[in-house]
């Protein structure tokens, strides 16, 4: 019995014995007739919800409910109760024998106590002087994500979250204020519980405490090598002293493919078929070639026989499945002052909606607190997870060759069965058109498989009175297997060395393995410097310590019935043709950092920090890296000239500088590495190993990020209206650049050069419009707007990046200039079509005009009518459009980002929506350039309904079945169309596959229901609810094709916003529910 059928099957058996215990819990209580409860409101009369009561001198606490009712049994009768509340004095009141109390608590206009976790430490809201954001794990409790990342969307201004697609483990990628490497790595880095991981989609989230989004170098500074893009901080659920609490959260939700690309219908398509197969004659008076159309479509003068005929839907086939989710959690959570613990499990298995593809998690978790001794503390963290991916869903952009795309085929395949034409057609140009989509799922089988586990130790000493030493220690082992399987349809299979056209299969494996221990001293000065003066002090020291081993073995020439199971299983009966190992030379960091924080009467707050990195990356005086910062807050509202005033709770100002660096380069590019090859050759001998094709680079140095941000906290009506507001300029110089170096015998080779600035505003506004004992209604909003610049590239003035989408059809088409943003797109203009009226007609023959500009060199063959027509922007004398008449016709880069989310509740039903959205991004839409294309591939090959009949320009008189040449009649024959012809010789891209991706989108809707305490405590359950949530609920946008939230050709971040073959996004409805007891 395997991992998951044993939770399935145990899960009512180990719920019943969970509510056993429990039962019997509240049994053994209810024998303590002390008791007292009351309701907890605030000077307004306002009912408080989530005001923490304890029992002093005893770790027996409770917490008022949505209503701001509380219960609390008692272990004395003369026991004094205290009660907190964030931003409320705490009131603390003996019982004296009551059975009854009601509190009404003051506001402290001093205090936002809400702590916020922050580097190496944590700090009160309210004291904060850096750019720093975080999300509860309450909040994220709400939210039903297959990856915690999924979370952000919306939610934090300056941070963008974007999903390449819609496969299960699609990557995310998450921006925060724009990034500043070029060619680079510009994702944030991602520190759970104090140790830096590559992802966090390994972490559940019902496990998740909080998550802080650290944005300026004031704060991410104290990470110093490795905050430069920002940092997310991960913090985990640990134990908490009190009774044992268990948790039980569960959802099951259905996915449906949201949107498609329309194809013509049969009848079209057939008609196109027909015309196509004129065009592409010799003579173009009759069809030469039965093959090419009559053989699979009959005579022309049947062409009614397919009026009405509905055909096969080939992306409703392959995406079109009803895909199923499926997750549970089992949270303990408990212990008493000297041991504390929290256990957590979590599963997580999801069908997609793509035929074969499924993806399954299973998230391990303990964590134990000891307090040895008055001075001692221990801490214990165990994490493991699980995760197989199978099918389509394991990621499929950066395949070999886009040729191998599913969704290409599921678009591109003809509607009906074409008996005799197979993918072993002798016609090669048709080819890669003819593979059923079913074939190309089949023969691009893979399967993935990773395995994670974190082991987390800390070790706490009060040297004295204010001084505290800590040490912690973790290991990170993280195991990935990746079993690729190419059957003969692939263009891997038909290009192969050995056995072409024949089954292969790459084997991967990658074992990564980091340590990292962390020692440091905190000392606080409250002692000595007066009451008005408050300062603490953070020295420490860190090492770092990765290494990695990969192990790469393709396999070719199996027998042409196996699939990928046959060949796992029977490995030896392919024909090895290269064994990769690389050990990859230990990752070293060696860092000493420190930090203070001062503050004068709780009104002027001052923060500096320093940290000294040196990395193995880099060699003799590159290899330290000094990254320092400073930041300053001043709280106007303290001022005594503000502080009577009633309806302001907080002003705060904040200023910042700071420094943080990286080097994120792959390991051993300062020395020339080597590389396996079975065709290299020394002095005319055969080599296995040969010098890789970068060239190191000895002079390399730290990537740095010069950080500089003004914000605005405010709070008015009792915090009803508070927000930040804040404006930046983060410039980043010495980039790490993989620069060409061709003439070489080299491609490449890592160099620092060039400078990168952005500049933004953010603003986040909640605002709480009412809330009463029954019925409460808030809002949260935020706005981030970021502009990208690259203000220099060293030796460069400019240079180009191919998507490679259309392999070598188009070349490049980004373009990276000094003095522009980032991603932009490099095409031509368009100018719609070659009109009748371009050309004199002499001798049956059509010449361009005089003043008409000629494509006819990148068009790849003589313009003719109905052919798309370019611009001649470089206003060349000759009037012809050559490569020189490319120019920028997009940026990827959005003018703003933002989201909102309400939250209502009333009488027990609670109603959550978030919506987000970008403004004035372009997206490459590939899909529409490839698919309105029937170029020398083209043959049999589906096209969008951009090329309808009555859309495209058309040659064909449908009562002859004759080709039209003659001008009047041509002219005549397109009076009302408005597309060009899609018989071209190849893709092109111009401004026409340019759209904007502006977008708003309804991403997720939920309505939940909490039963009533009066029933649920009967049953010893602290809390039910049950809830449903929608996912990608609506969008508004004029973008044509099926998501504009969308980036497909991510190996390199010059290329954002691409559109092409994307895995569908998904709409999702799931019902769950959470249990407390």
């Amino acid at each position: 019995m395997n991992f998951k059928d044993l939770f399935n099957k145990g899960a009512n058996c180990s719920f019943a014995v969970v509510f056993l215990l429990c039962l019997l819990t509240c049994n053994r209580m209810s024998a303590q007739n002390l008791a007292v409860e009351g309701t907890v409101k605030d000077a307004a009369g306002l009912t408080l919800p989530g005001v923490n009561i304890i029992e002093k001198g005893t770790k027996n606490s409770a917490s008022t409910d949505f209503d701001g009712h509380y219960k609390i049994k008692l272990t004395n009768a003369k026991a004094v109760l205290a009660f907190s509340f964030i931003g409320f004095q705490t009131k603390e009141i003996a019982v004296a024998g009551k059975s009854k109390l009601d509190i009404n608590l003051s506001e402290d206009s001093h205090a936002l106590n809400e702590v916020v976790v922050v580097g190496y430490g944590s700090v009160k809201k309210s004291d904060l002087t850096g750019a720093v954001s975080s999300i509860s794990g309450n909040d994220l409790k709400k939210i039903p994500v297959s990856n915690i990342a999924e979370a952000l969307t919306g939610r934090i201004a300056g941070v963008q979250v974007t999903s390449s697609e819609g496969s299960p483990d699609a990557d995310i990628k998450i921006r925060v204020r724009g990034g500043g490497s070029l060619t680079q790595d510009a994702s944030p880095l991602i520190i759970v519980d104090g140790f830096p991981v590559n992802s966090m989609s390994d972490i559940a989230a019902s496990n998740v405490e909080s998550m802080t989004v650290l944005k300026d170098a004031s704060s991410t500074a104290i990470y110093g090598s490795r905050g430069a893009n920002g940092v997310i901080i991960i913090t985990t659920k640990t134990g908490k002293d009190g009774k044992m609490a268990v948790s039980f959260n569960m959802f099951y939700g259905m996915k449906t493919m949201a949107n498609d690309i329309e194809v013509l219908p049969v009848d079209d398509f057939v008609k196109w078929q027909y015309e196509y197969a004129l065009l592409s004659q010799t003579d173009k008076t009759i069809l030469s070639n039965p093959n090419s159309y009559t053989k699979y479509f009959g005579n022309w003068q049947d062409r009614d026989l397919y009026n009405g005929v509905k055909g096969t839907d080939w992306q409703k086939q392959i995406y079109g499945r009803r895909g199923e989710v499926n997750s549970r959690d089992l949270g303990i959570r408990g212990g008493n002052e000297n041991l504390s613990y929290n256990f957590n499990y979590a599963y997580y298995d999801e069908k997609a909606i793509m035929v074969g593809s499924d993806f399954k998690r299973n998230n391990l978790s303990l964590a134990l607190k000891n307090k040895a001794s008055d001075k001692i503390d221990l801490a214990f963290t165990v994490r493991y997870s699980d995760t197989e991916v199978n099918g389509g869903g394991a990621n499929e952009q950066n395949e070999v060759s886009s040729l191998d795309s599913r969704l290409r085929h599921s678009v591109g395949y003809s509607p009906i069965p074409m008996p005799g034409l197979t993918t072993d057609n002798d016609d090669q140009s048709v080819n890669s058109y003819l593979v059923n989509p079913f074939l190309a799922i089949s023969d691009n089988a893979r399967q993935q498989a990773k395995k994670n586990y974190n082991l987390l130790g800390s070790f706490g000493w009060k040297l004295a009175q204010n001084l505290k030493f800590q040490s912690d220690l973790g290991l990170d082992n993280y195991n990935y297997s990746d079993y690729r399987f190419y059957g003969s349809s692939t263009y891997f299979s038909s290009t192969a060395k050995v056995g072409a056209g024949k089954p292969a299969m790459v084997m991967s494996d990658r074992k990564d393995v980091r340590f990292r221990n962390a020692n440091t001293f905190n000392y606080d000065f409250k002692n000595l410097l007066g009451v008005n003066h408050h300062l603490t002090a953070l020295l420490g020291e860190e090492m770092i310590t990765t290494t990695s081993n990969n192990n790469t073995t393709t396999m070719l020439n199996y027998p042409d019935f196996f699939d990928l199971d046959d060949a796992r299983k029977l490995t030896t009966q392919g024909t090895p043709f290269s064994v990769d190992n690389f050990y990859s030379p230990d990752d070293k960091l060696l860092s000493f950092f420190g930090r203070a924080n001062y503050d004068y009467k709780d009104r002027y707050l001052l923060t500096a920090s320093f940290r000294a990195d040196g990395s193995s990356r880099f060699l003799g005086d590159n290899r330290w890296g000094y990254f320092p910062a400073a930041a300053a807050a001043w709280k106007i509202s303290e001022e005594s000239f503000l502080k009577n005033t009633s309806w302001l709770n907080l002003l705060k100002l904040r200023l910042s500088y700071g420094e943080a660096g990286n080097n994120n380069i792959p390991v051993g590019q300062t020395v020339q590495s080597y590389m396996s090859s079975t065709n290299s050759f020394i002095d005319g001998f055969g080599s296995y190993w040969a010098p890789s094709s970068v060239l190191a680079n000895p002079n390399l140095k730290w990537e740095t990020t010069v950080t500089q941000n003004l914000g605005l906290d405010f709070g008015f009506f009792k915090n009803r209206l508070n927000g930040t507001f804040d404006v930046y300029k983060n410039v980043t110089h010495d980039l790490l650049i993989e620069f060409p170096v061709g003439g070489t015998g080299y491609k490449t080779q890592y160099r620092n050069m060039g400078e990168t600035q952005n500049t933004g505003f953010e603003a986040t506004v909640n605002f709480i419009a009412f809330e009463r004992k029954n019925f409460g209604l808030n809002f949260s909003v935020n706005v981030g707007i970021n502009k990208n610049k690259i203000n220099s590239l060293g030796v460069m003035d400019n240079f180009g990046v191919n998507t490679n989408w259309a392999s070598t059809d188009i070349g490049n088409d980004y373009a990276v200039n000094a003095g522009s943003s980032m991603g932009l797109m490099y095409g031509f203009q368009s100018a719609g079509r070659y009109e009748v009226s371009d050309f004199d007609y002499v001798g049956g023959k059509y010449t361009l005009k005089t003043g008409v500009a000629d494509a006819t060199s990148v068009l790849g063959s003589a313009v003719q009518p109905g052919m798309m027509k370019l611009k001649n922007t470089d206003g060349s004398a000759d009037n012809k459009v050559t490569a020189s008449d490319q120019t920028v016709i997009g940026n990827a880069n959005p003018k703003s980002t933002g989201g909102l989310v309400i939250n209502a509740n009333a009488y027990g039903f609670d109603l959550s929506a978030a919506f987000n959205w970008t403004i004035g991004n372009d997206i490459y839409n590939a899909n529409k350039a490839e698919f309105s294309t029937a170029n020398r591939n083209g043959q049999y090959k589906n096209l969008s309904t951009e090329m309808a009949d009555g859309k495209r320009w058309t040659n064909l008189d449908p009562a002859s079945g004759q080709l039209v040449t003659d001008p009047t009649g041509l002219a005549a024959l397109n009076a009302n169309t408005t597309m060009w012809s899609p018989y071209m010789q190849k893709f092109m891209f111009t401004d026409w596959a340019v759209e904007d991706g502006s977008f708003f989108r309804l991403n997720t809707l939920t309505l939940g229901y909490s039963t009533p305490e009066a029933l649920t405590s009967k049953l010893g359950v602290s809390k039910l609810r049950f809830y449903f949530t929608a996912t990608n609920v609506f969008i508004i946008t004029n973008y044509s094709g099926p998501d504009p939230e969308v980036s497909t050709k991510r190996k390199t971040p010059l290329t954002p916003g691409v559109d092409y073959s994307a895995y569908p996004r998904s709409r999702q409805l799931v019902f769950g529910l959470n249990l407390n007891f």
